[in-house]
């Protein structure tokens, strides 16, 4: 499993890969920007194999001073790219920012599961509880409200095994596969709960059935009469359905919706 540890400058995230790795691999300072590239590590826990991607600290892009950042930024993309999982590291001690902000849309962007590691913590905890800086996390980065939180101490190696342990946990959920009877009853409650209504000019949107066409991330087609009628509310009210009817709950779908005329008779029901 490849995972990609992503941040701002000094989150600590060479210091948490050191943790992992048992010994200074990365070149760990106090003095931000350390790290310049992406830089691949193998390393196992409990008999699973990883690589860890250890990727240039991202800064507020006003802040860029010169073209070696600029290419920086543009290895974190194409990790995040490449990488089956996503650490997010976020510095407890300070405000959330343009850089995190910019970071977790681009994960949302691909598709990445991704878990949003609360680095310092022991600096921090004093200050607020878990569940209140969890709240805040998910204010201030509504596009991975789904993400699982992690909060550690690098420094002190408190709970890094948990994170790899949670991104194993998200590495299996998005290779998840589900029947379509699981699959249609769920949108089948989701209709329930809260009908479609059209944009103007298009007439009422009408499901027929929906099945699951991919993995990692779970991709799921919905057949509808008129996919030009779903809303972008709607669509992310039935998104929001999907994760808490299927077991999905922690990582990105891609939803997509593809036209047809009518229940056809092979369509699958919600029986299967």
């Amino acid at each position: 499993m490849k995972v990609a540890v992503i941040g701002r400058q000094n989150t600590g995230k060479s210091t948490f890969i050191n943790a992992l790795a048992g010994e200074e691999h990365m070149i760990v300072s106090e003095v931000a920007g350390t790290t310049r590239d992406a830089v691949d590590l193998h390393f196992e826990q409990d008999g699973r194999s990883f690589i860890a991607i250890d990727t240039a600290g991202v800064k507020t892009k006003s802040k860029w001073s010169a073209s070696i950042e600029y290419y920086g930024y543009t290895r974190v993309i194409q990790s995040i790219t490449r990488a089956d999982v996503c650490v997010l590291f976020i510095d407890s001690t300070e405000a959330i920012t343009s850089a995190d902000k910019k970071l977790a849309g681009c994960v949302a962007q691909e598709f990445t599961p991704c878990v949003l590691v609360v680095n310092k913590w022991d600096l921090a905890k004093d200050a607020a509880a878990t569940d209140d800086y969890g709240e805040y996390l998910t204010k201030t980065l509504p596009e991975l409200d789904y993400a699982p939180i992690v909060f550690t101490s690098a420094r002190d190696n408190h709970n890094t095994d948990a994170v790899i342990d949670t991104a194993w946990a998200l590495f299996k959920q998005a290779r998840e596969r589900v029947g379509t009877g699981q699959l249609n009853r769920a949108l089948a409650e989701a209709l329930e709960g809260r009908g479609p209504s059209p944009k103007r000019g298009h007439r009422p949107p009408e499901f027929y059935y929906a099945t699951q066409v991919g993995t990692a991330p779970p991709t799921i087609v919905l057949f509808v009469n008129d996919p030009g009628a779903i809303k972008e509310d709607y669509r992310r009210y039935l998104l929001n359905r999907m994760q808490e009817h299927l077991p999905f709950a922690e990582v990105p779908i891609r939803l997509m919706f593809r036209a047809r005329r009518g229940r056809s008779e092979h369509a699958p029901s919600s029986r299967d």
